[in-house]
């Protein structure tokens, strides 16, 4: 075996056809998951690392903030705002943040003199508007993980300050540096399929990550934080307006919270699953068996480092929290099946449709061509020419959101530190369009008319 592979050599051992895009480097994240990162033509190397503050260190917060762990030459996280004292902790020793520069609050940040490049908004959905006006205000760049807010009145102030400041606003909308989608932008928009005429998209969110999210986890009560559709799928109706590449012109929507109600909660059923319920070892939704048995997703209960402790502590967890409730009995709001139809300029359209109850995760895609169309899955697609009737496919391995997450942040620290916002996909003018049509879907799915979208 060679001692040093070729770039063909590393692109046929991590899985890549030769229309993936070319590597420059490569890591894994915290759960084994490839990290790639393509070659950039418009990146140089960085006068210095950014240094940034992280407020939020919870899931997102780290996916970011990792970055710094394998790229130290880049970006060097130097604070961190976070009430739950574990998370806090960890996070300052991941890197090697002083004392001082840790915070309780995203409040107590800005109540120092500006000490960073910029500031990582991974904090609830509720609380991104507090600490992006503050940010900027104080002259720091911003990355800030979606939605902008919940509101539309906030997200246009956040927009206009960071105008107003000349300050850079990444908005996480990392579907949009995902290969896969990269890929089906630059051939819906080359001609390869002839005139695009219409897209079906769809993302199904997986029947138990619906349970845990959102209707026993942190976004269950839409009015509580944010509506579903811009909580859960803002990152879909942003991919659509970017690979259809025209503006959104009118919105019609449909969907409700069909199934986890009280109504269906099973004969036998209790409170919570571990209270001696009648069907929990049948229930596909059973917290016993999701967290306990299975332990799945049990990084929600920051669990302890010794591991022999970590079943009673997730058993008391299912005691005391939200998570090992019944899901028929929780005080859910968010609708289970959500879909969109959306007219685009030069009448194209779209149909989105956001799928709780299914057994898989990762969009799927149809574009339909006026010469060919394409199916795709997020890791692959196939391109079909009507005129040949040649078949091309395209396929990948691919990493957290598609491999976006990553390939997002290195952009975001080029953009900083070239002072160049023309280095993003996702600055928050382009990001702002996806949440205004999520606010006219929900104004049309309450109201039940077609809404005008208005930028």
């Amino acid at each position: 075996m060679p001692n040093h592979f070729s770039r063909r050599d590393a692109l046929k051992a991590l899985g890549f056809s030769a229309a993936a895009l070319p590597l420059s480097s490569w890591a894994r994240n915290e759960k084994g998951e490839r990290i790639i990162l393509p070659d950039n033509p418009l990146h140089r190397p960085v006068k210095k690392p950014v240094t940034a503050i992280t407020c939020g260190a919870g899931s997102r917060g780290n996916v970011y903030g990792n970055y710094a762990v394998q790229y130290a030459d880049q970006l060097d996280i130097v604070g961190v705002a976070e009430p739950i004292p574990i998370r806090k902790q960890r996070y300052s020793s991941k890197h090697n943040i002083p004392e001082s520069n840790q915070f309780n609050t995203w409040e107590d940040v800005f109540k120092r003199p500006k000490f960073a490049d910029a500031i990582i908004i991974t904090t609830p959905d509720d609380l991104h508007y507090g600490p992006c006006m503050a940010a900027l205000k104080m002259g720091y760049d911003v990355l800030l993980e979606k939605p902008i807010s919940p509101s539309e009145k906030e997200c246009r102030d956040i927009l206009e300050l960071a105008k107003k400041n000349n300050r850079i606003v990444a908005v996480c909308h990392v579907l949009r540096y995902a290969p896969y989608f990269v890929k089906l932008r630059e051939l819906m928009n080359s001609g390869a399929i002839g005139e695009v005429i219409s897209v079906q998209h769809m993302e199904p969110i997986e029947h138990t990550h619906m349970s845990h999210s959102y209707v026993r986890g942190n976004w269950h009560n839409s009015k509580a934080t944010t509506p579903i559709i811009l909580a859960k799928s803002c990152h879909d109706l942003d991919i659509l307006k970017w690979m259809v590449n025209k503006p959104s012109q009118r919105i019609q929507a449909f969907g409700d919270l069909k199934w986890f109600r009280k109504e269906n909660a099973p004969a036998g059923s209790t409170a919570r699953c571990g209270d001696g319920c009648a069907v929990e070892a049948e229930c596909p939704y059973s917290a016993q068996k999701l967290y306990y048995r299975n332990r799945q997703r049990t990084y929600v209960f920051d669990m302890p480092d010794d591991k022999s402790k970590h079943g009673e502590y997730i058993l008391e967890k299912l005691k005391t929290t939200n998570y090992g409730r019944c899901v028929y009995k929780m005080e859910n709001d968010q609708p289970d099946h959500y879909i969109c139809n959306i007219q685009f300029e030069g009448n194209i359209t779209a149909a989105f449709s956001m799928e709780a109850f299914t057994s898989y995760e990762g969009r799927r895609t149809r574009v339909m061509g006026s010469m060919g169309d394409i199916v795709g899955d997020m890791s692959s697609f196939t391109l079909t020419d009507f005129r040949t009737g040649k078949k091309t496919e395209w396929k990948q391995d691919t990493d957290g959101h598609g491999g976006g997450d990553w390939r997002l942040v290195a952009d975001w620290i080029q953009a900083v530190d070239q002072q160049n916002p023309a280095l993003l996909t996702s600055t928050i003018d382009a990001s702002i369009e996806s949440h205004l049509m999520g606010f006219a879907a929900e104004k049309s799915r309450k109201e039940n008319k077609v809404v005008d979208v208005k930028v």
